[in-house]
């Protein structure tokens, strides 16, 4: 069951903003994850949660994807670092790529998530009824 995630109303603005100014890995990623491409799952970018933003989120799992190695992430890891654990706190799971590994290889990285969206479908892990 899918929850709703409260978030301050002021990161609206910045939240489409950044949405305008994506890095290439952003752009490459969310073509293949927009429109329910990955698994049939919706993703959001620039998606505002509580005091923060992620990159993607996909609300189905509370999957959070976030790609780092660019300069918005240079001299961040600190800020980084507390905004993941204040979300996995609050039962939100992370995968995190490199700026780069999405430009070289994005197939890999497709592949993870798939495999970490097929490990922790709950769905598909339900015992069968005995006959």
């Amino acid at each position: 069951m899918k929850q709703i995630y409260i978030y301050n109303s002021k990161l609206k603005a910045l939240a489409r903003d950044l949405r305008k100014k994506s890095t290439e890995g952003e752009i490459i990623l969310w073509n293949r994850l927009k429109k329910k491409q990955m698994r049939g799952c919706d993703f959001h970018r620039q998606k505002p949660l509580f005091e923060y933003i992620v990159d993607f989120f996909c609300p189905e799992f509370n999957l959070v994807i976030e790609i780092d190695g660019d300069e918005s992430h240079y001299n961040k890891y600190n800020y980084d670092s507390n905004r993941q654990k204040f979300l996995e706190e609050k039962g939100i799971h992370f995968l995190r790529f490199s700026e780069k590994q999405i430009r070289k290889d994005v197939v890999s990285v497709l592949w993870v998530i798939n495999d970490w969206i097929e490990e922790n479908d709950v769905s598909q892990h339900t015992p069968s009824a005995l006959g």
